[in-house]
This record gives C-alpha cells, structure tokens and sequence, in this order.
C-alpha cells in the first residue's frame, strides 16, 4: 500500500521539484533530510515509531535543480503555451493543432509555426497562410521562455492530492 502513494517533493524554498514514492519520503525524514509538511490520513507504525504518511515533504537543505534550455516540443506543450484556446478566435471547444505556415508548402514543426486551433477555424484556413484566409492570430507563435516545473515533470498534470494545488500553483504547475 504504501508503494502506491506519490509524495510531493519542495526544495527548501516550497518550489516543488520532485514526486517520489511515500517509502522514500519516510527514509528522507527519519534520515534528517526532509521535514513533513502536510500529511494524508493513513498512519505509519513500526514497533518504535507512529507517525501519519506524508504527501508534502519539504528538504532542509537547497538542491539546485538544473533547468533545461528549452521545453520539450509536443502537441499538449503547444496546447499549455496557448492556454488550451484557439489562437484565431479563442475558443476552448474542439482543439487540435494548426501549422502557421502549411507543411505543403514548407512549414516545419516547430515552436513558431504551430499553434493551437479550433477544428472550425482549422478547416476555414485550409492549406493557406492566415494573411491570404484573412485570420489572425491572437498572439504570436513562439517558443517558451522558460521551462515549467509542470513541463519539466508530466506526473504532476494531474495532482492525486488536493494539498498539492496550493504549492504547485507558486509556480505555474498543474
């Protein structure tokens, strides 16, 4: 049982770096590594110890945590760049990808050239560039400056525990 719960790991700052198992959150608190922050309701008992099982550990010392250069191209990244909207009229409903400039006529897949779109202003734009289907786009395509701890991390997309939100939402998570 206690293989199947996922602990938060924060840096001694509360960013969130980690999820681990609960066997090795345990291990780093009683090594003096970590400290418990919130708790979940299942207790922990050995013949010499009680203790409730963590799902928010915070380390007691700084742990610099390299970041890539760039975040990793893929379809949901697109979809997180542009906030899950149709880049031509905004809408959240029904959205795949759009290639600015057409792959038929030279486009590549790349930061800049794809963006998120309804499958209607899709379809309205065909194969043609968006100056000659007269659409615009909202914001300009380009590529992340920065790479998200939610990028960096894809388990954390979707939070198990609701005592999450509040140390990933700091800082742009899930």
């Amino acid at each position: 049982m206690i293989e199947a719960v996922r602990v938060l790991v924060l840096n001694q700052t509360y960013e969130p770096i980690n999820v681990c198992g609960a066997r090795r959150a345990v291990r780093m608190m009683l090594l003096g590594k970590a400290e418990t922050i919130e708790v979940d309701g299942f207790m922990v008992r050995s013949e010499r110890l009680n203790f409730r099982l963590p799902v928010v550990i915070r380390l007691l010392h700084y742990v610099r945590v390299p970041r890539k250069a760039e975040a990793p191209f893929s379809k949901k990244n697109v979809f997180r760049r542009d906030g899950h909207t149709c880049q031509y009229c905004g809408s959240p409903n029904e959205l795949t990808l759009d290639h600015i400039s057409p792959l038929s006529r030279g486009g590549r897949t790349t930061w800049e050239n794809v963006v998120c779109c309804c499958r209607k202003c899709n379809a309205r734009k065909g194969n043609r560039l968006p100056e000659e289907a007269e659409m615009r786009l909202l914001r300009p395509a380009r590529k992340p400056r920065y790479y998200s701890f939610e990028w960096m991390n894809p388990r954390m997309t979707a939070s198990p525990h609701l005592r999450w939100e509040k140390y990933l939402d700091l800082f742009g998570g899930s």
